[in-house]
């Protein structure tokens, strides 16, 4: 590397990625308020109409190009897990959408719930990614860039519906899973996401946000002894594009009722401005140590050319 040394390049290196990535954060934190888009789509959920088909999940792992199932999604043994937190399935890396069962008290029947990324309107697992490897675009979606994505999973630590999922099938290249609303393939064509589409219980509803609130405001309305009075996601965290409307109150089947409206960058702005540096300049880091093994096997060649040469000088 002529006119700089190696040393001095990993050290320019290393200083540029900091002052960019604090740079990149202050410019996230600056545009936390992000005012949603007031025209976007958005799903209406009805868990009084699921029956636990698992149709949607199919449908996603189709769409998605996903790998199949240890289990199929005819079996429905699958409701029965539960891991050693009492938690229920979330979804990860091989099924970005999962259906939960639960039997709340005063209900006759069990009560199923879709978890997949609920599209937050002010997403702070954008507003924490300091490389921006996030975007929500008009359409309501928040999709994520893998290209761009260094591995700091800050937006794990900050999503509030703990969606995000970290890969680690390569360990060259582990990224964040999660649904992207079908954005690619449907959403900015107009058309409904693959699990809404599927549903043979018609639970989901695709259209433009402002509109569901009101046909879920009508619903319960109309049938106050079905629902609680309530819609999940209208004001959550600043509200939220999936939203929810449900038969027994939200605590017993899963939701998060505890949640204020403000967006939750809020309250974790000051903690993420408090990450580690090494979190934003571990590419770089990397980069270093590819540099070093750079110059040990161009050491190492060099040695192997100057060897041969001198052993060519003595058979002359």
């Amino acid at each position: 590397m002529s006119g700089i040394s190696r040393r001095k390049f990993l050290t320019c290196t290393l200083v540029g990625a900091g002052a960019t990535a604090l740079s990149l954060k202050t410019d996230a934190f600056a545009s936390a308020k992000l005012e949603g888009y007031p025209d976007s789509m958005g799903v209406l959920v009805d868990l009084g109409r699921c029956v636990g088909c698992r149709s949607c999940e199919a449908a996603c792992n189709r769409e998605q190009n996903l790998p199949a199932p240890a289990q199929s999604f005819e079996d429905q043994s699958i409701f029965d897990q539960t891991f050693h937190n009492g938690q229920k399935r979330r979804t990860d890396e091989n099924a970005y959408t999962v259906v939960n069962r639960y039997e709340p008290e005063g209900t006759e029947n069990p009560v199923y719930r879709k978890v997949q990324c609920n599209h937050c309107n002010e997403p702070a697992c954008l507003t924490s990614c300091f490389v921006n490897a996030y975007t929500k675009t008009s359409e309501g979606a928040v999709i994520y860039n893998p290209n761009i994505c260094v591995g700091c999973r800050n937006c794990m630590i900050a999503c509030p519906f703990n969606v995000p999922a970290y890969s680690y099938s390569s360990a060259t290249n582990p990224i964040i899973k999660k649904c992207i609303f079908c954005y690619d393939t449907r959403l900015k064509n107009g058309q409904p996401p693959a699990c809404v589409e599927i549903c043979p219980q018609q639970v989901m509803t695709f259209g433009h946000r402002k509109e569901l609130i009101e046909i879920a405001h009508e619903r319960i309305k109309t049938h106050p002894d079905r629902y609680i009075d309530h819609l999940y996601g209208e004001d959550e965290v600043g509200g939220t594009s999936w939203m929810y409307l449900a038969p027994a109150p939200f605590e017993e089947i899963g939701f998060d009722t505890t949640m204020n409206n403000e967006p939750i960058i809020s309250n974790v702005k000051d903690f993420l401005g408090t990450v580690p540096m090494v979190l934003a300049i571990w590419p770089a880091l990397f980069t270093g140590f590819h540099l070093l093994a750079t110059r040990k096997h161009d050491i190492e060649h060099h040695g192997d050319d100057h060897q041969k040469h001198k052993d060519e000088e003595k058979k002359s």
